[in-house]
């Protein structure tokens, strides 16, 4: 009441500049990009990353008005892409995409300097692990590989996206529970990792059920637990049990993916993708299509709530990195409490 009364109060000329001032937050909000956007993708073609991005991509590409370009630059563990599109200019047309976890890790690797709270948040799904093994393998449950693996120490091959991928950490964690050693076998992306699991190259693989998930459903890899302590229901397939069920009391924080914005970045392009997320996003059947027929949790998470949702896998993923010996910066001095 105070504002308006100022407003009557003072002479026409400043209450108008008055009220465009007012106005002006709202007129912000609404970014018309007058080129194509750019989501570089800092994995191979066709991995869950990949997959998730350009089903979002093309939602997004309905409301915004503005063709949204799918840009693959995969490489050490995804911090490539990332730091492009860290390093580019920050006028809100260069965005990237992944898992929250492996974004929150990277300066504990020593590979890029940044953190989760330097990004904006938009997910869209939270993502599962699967022990999944060669079709021909003689593994026919959890407990007969991990016993294998015991037996036969550093000798099993297991295939991931690389260091501090869904697939490693996955992995890393199950040698951490249980104590055992394996053989990692890293490739450019989760796609590329699974389909080394099918040909042969490689016994294992622990990348992400959207990643395996057709070769599980053609019977080309056989699925053996979820990184999880819940089951999965894979549409055309059926449940996959939990490791859990064979690691009593083990349990795996949710693995968020999503489109990362650098802060930075004009506000009126974060607000203008923050009203696509609630009002389009959120209530799209195509994600939450995507998101059922390949074994991934719809999450349409952004803001503040996006931040909290992540943080226990980045703690989870950074200590296991750092009491693995495998990170080169402690996770407390870069402010992650350890889980």
């Amino acid at each position: 009441m105070q504002k308006r009364h100022l407003i009557r109060s003072i002479a026409p000329a400043f209450a108008l500049a008055a009220l465009a001032a007012l106005g002006a937050p709202a007129l912000a909000q609404d970014w018309k990009p007058s080129r194509p956007v750019t989501i570089i993708v800092p994995w191979a073609a066709g991995g869950s990353t990949d997959q998730v991005t350009r089903v979002t991509a093309a939602e997004i590409e309905k409301t915004l008005g503005q063709k949204v370009v799918i840009v693959n630059q995969p490489g050490a563990s995804g911090s490539i892409g990332s730091k492009s599109a860290l390093d580019a200019p920050k006028d809100g047309y260069t965005w990237t995409a992944g898992a929250a976890q492996d974004l929150g890790s990277y300066e504990t690797l020593g590979m890029l300097k940044t953190k989760i709270a330097d990004w904006h948040l938009f997910l869209n799904v939270a993502n599962v692990q699967v022990i999944g093994v060669n079709a021909s393998a003689p593994y026919k449950s959890a407990k007969d590989l991990l016993d294998a693996m015991k037996a036969k120490p550093g000798q099993i091959s297991v295939a991931t996206a690389g260091v501090t991928s869904a697939g490693h950490n996955a992995m890393e964690l199950i040698a951490k529970s249980t104590g055992v050693k394996y053989r990692h076998v890293t490739y450019d992306g989760g796609n590329p990792a699974v389909v080394a699991t099918v040909a042969g190259e490689t016994e294992v693989t622990t990348q992400l059920a959207v990643e395996q998930a057709d070769m599980i459903r053609g019977k080309r890899i056989r699925p053996l637990a979820t990184v999880s302590d819940k089951a999965l229901e894979l549409e055309g397939f059926g449940s996959i049990e939990p490791l859990s069920k064979t690691l009593d009391g083990f349990k795996a924080p949710a693995n968020y993916f999503g489109i990362f914005i650098p802060k930075g970045v004009p506000d009126e392009v974060v607000k203008t993708v923050e009203k696509i997320w609630v009002d389009n996003i959120a209530k799209s059947e195509v994600l939450k299509k995507y998101a059922t027929s390949r074994g991934a949790l719809f999450a349409p998470l952004h803001g503040a709530e996006a931040q909290t949702a992540v943080t226990p896998a980045i703690q989870a993923n950074a200590w296991l990195l750092f009491d693995s010996g495998k990170a080169k910066v402690s996770p407390e001095t870069l402010g992650i409490a350890r889980p």
